[in-house]
């Protein structure tokens, strides 16, 4: 039998931007299904905003917001009666509930759509629907299922407007995407490859495990020289030659580059540039599902 998710062990915490990352089939989906209430676990135990989602599934789905990657609306009403509709479901009082539409309707840009039944939007004006959906009980944790999956790059970028918005307001995320430039917008991710937890940390925390520090390049008018000095250095953990410079993996690279420099002039050699290199957030990403699935071997 398949297993989806395997062992994964993770904590959010509140008030921040958490990225759930990894490749279509990694098991995100259903890690989000679970953590929601929609599915039970076989084996471990899943708490969500204080509360068991075995035990407790109710309390959860009232205390979340939840956007599958799904359209699960209804066509046949109008914007504004499916954010009533769906308030209703959960139990907010019809003044608080419409007060609250207006507030999400602006947030959206919704509207001047309000009238406009839900069939008849356009693909990214459904996204946003299912978004202002999600926050119409007002929960402290929102959980988005692929939020922009399909949409286009000035839509995603105005979603993530939202996310801002909602997160300085005191809102959880907890965001699963494929995208590496959205992860590199959130606070912490955890990657995921076939059902494993790989890695957990902020953007830049990821960047130095998958390379073991940070990566400088120096350019200088006699290439052989310094490949020879900088292999020598405490300071540099690795070395290897660019093109038309030598890159170096150092502890950290804002104290690391003076004292470099420094040394290669003490002994007469020209520093023509130097600039620290930032891997993407993919290469990383590769290489941590990779040396996972080493020692997952071992």
């Amino acid at each position: 039998s398949l297993v989806a998710v395997d062992h994964v062990d993770l904590s959010v915490k509140g008030g921040e931007i958490f990225g759930f990352l990894g490749a279509n089939g990694a098991g995100k989906t259903t890690t989000v299904r679970i953590l929601c209430g929609l599915m039970m676990p076989t084996s471990g135990i899943a708490m969500v905003v204080g509360h068991d989602v075995v035990k407790e599934p109710e309390e959860v789905k009232q205390r979340i917001g939840y956007m599958p990657q799904a359209y699960g609306l209804y066509d046949d009403l109008t914007v504004e009666e499916n954010l009533e509709f769906f308030g209703s479901v959960y139990r907010v009082p019809s003044d608080e509930r419409r007060k609250r539409a207006d507030e999400i309707l602006q947030l959206v840009r919704l509207e001047e759509f309000r009238k406009q039944y839900a069939g008849q939007l356009s693909g990214g004006m459904k996204r946003r629907l299912s978004l202002a959906v999600s926050l119409i009980h007002n929960p402290e944790l929102l959980i988005l299922d692929e939020p922009t999956a399909g949409i286009d790059p000035p839509l995603r970028r105005i979603f993530w407007e939202y996310f801002r918005q909602l997160n300085r307001r005191g809102v959880t995320f907890f965001i699963n995407t494929h995208y590496m430039d959205e992860a590199e917008l959130c606070d912490r991710l955890a990657l995921i490859s076939y059902g494993r937890l790989v890695s957990i940390g902020s953007p830049t925390e990821l960047k130095r495990k998958a390379i073991g520090g940070e990566q400088v390049e120096l350019v200088t008018a006699d290439l052989p020289t310094t490949d020879a000095i900088l292999k020598h250095s405490e300071l540099v953990r690795e070395i290897s030659a660019s093109d038309g410079g030598i890159r170096v993996i150092v502890d950290e690279a804002a104290s690391a580059i003076p004292r470099l420099t420094s040394l290669l002039r003490e002994h007469g050699v020209e520093v023509l540039q130097v600039r620290q290199l930032q891997p993407s957030l993919e290469d990383v990403f590769i290489r941590l599902v990779q040396e996972g699935g080493e020692r997952t071997r071992l």
